[in-house]
């Protein structure tokens, strides 16, 4: 579904140039379910504007169901966000329109794909993220939660390919947050790809597969442990504190990796060397040993065995 090869980023201003991703690499296939995580700043909201349509790569390849969005005409670019991706904001103002109904906010994306049976197909997405008693109550009589799960509604209304969530929990209590990824968790039962930006840990420890970036590049994956991935509903599991997910670091094409901050901090890394090692099929990195000024040889004395050369033996000085 998404393949992106060294994307790069560059703003500039009239004063400085911002590097917001630095040839990131990333594959998600058709039907996954993944989350996006990193600190404010690491290029996670840029990338995604870029698979969203919204904003145009400096450099690289990025090909999102088949198309290539570096060839896209701007027609081709409507029509691409139009059909092909579909998108909910962390703002709900974004979302929806105040002075429309439930209703005529998920049947307006089909208006302008002139689909038919709009009404009948807004009614059938409002009961699939459970607001259907609420279609015909406007923006000012509904929770933030009530109000994102119908954006999702609306984001599906044209049958994307591709389900693009900007902090869909941002701004709601974690019961509506649990709601909100049971929503998301049901669609991509069904087939639908999803790709999330989260800083909900506890979120995306239910996620088959997290994405790391730091610094504009792709910095590590987590991927669902088998014992967990039959067991996303039960609710015993204390995803707060149970480690549900095995975590990778990611190599790009050139074979660099970063390596994860808490062991940089562990293994009291400093500078930018290190020795890499292949020892019986592992790859291992070690910290240099700090230089060390050579030690003296302690003075044995002559050989016995060997006749004593002139000028050899050093006179002690006399007291």
């Amino acid at each position: 579904m998404i393949e992106a090869e060294g994307l790069v980023k560059i703003y500039k201003t009239k004063e400085i140039e911002v590097l917001a991703l630095q040839g990131l690499d990333l594959v998600v296939e058709e039907g996954e379910f993944t989350a996006l995580i990193g600190n404010s700043g690491s290029g996670k909201s840029t990338f995604l504007n870029m698979i969203g349509g919204l904003d145009r790569p400096s450099a690289g390849r990025l090909t999102v169901g088949g198309k290539n969005l570096f060839r896209l005409t701007e027609k081709e670019l409507v029509a691409y966000k139009r059909d092909t991706v579909g998108f909910v904001w962390q703002n709900n103002a974004r979302n929806l329109f105040p002075y429309l109904t439930a209703v005529e906010n998920v049947c307006l994306p089909m208006n302008f794909a002139g689909s038919h049976k709009k009404r009948a197909r807004a009614l059938e997405l409002l009961e699939l993220v459970g607001m259907e008693k609420h279609k015909n109550d406007r923006l000012g009589t509904l929770s933030g939660g009530e109000q994102q799960r119908i954006a999702i509604a609306i984001a599906l209304a044209n049958s994307p390919k591709l389900l693009l969530a900007d902090e869909p929990t941002g701004s709601v209590d974690a019961g509506t947050a649990d709601r909100i990824f049971q929503i998301f968790t049901e669609l991509n039962k069904n087939g639908q790809t999803i790709l999330v930006v989260t800083h909900d840990l506890t979120l995306s420890k239910k996620v088959r597969r997290v994405v790391a970036i730091r610094d504009g590049k792709i910095s590590s994956e987590r991927i669902l442990r088998e014992s967990y991935s039959d067991r996303l509903k039960e609710s015993q599991i204390d995803w707060r504190s149970e480690d549900t997910q095995e975590e990778y670091a990611v190599m790009d094409r050139a074979g660099r990796v970063q390596i994860p901050k808490d062991i940089m901090e562990r293994a009291q890394l400093s500078g930018n060397r290190l020795l890499v090692e292949y020892e019986d099929g592992r790859i291992i990195m070690r910290k240099p040993e700090e230089s060390k000024p050579a030690e003296p040889k302690p003075d044995t004395g002559s050989d016995p065995g060997e006749p004593e050369q002139a000028g050899s033996r050093q006179e002690k000085p006399e007291e």
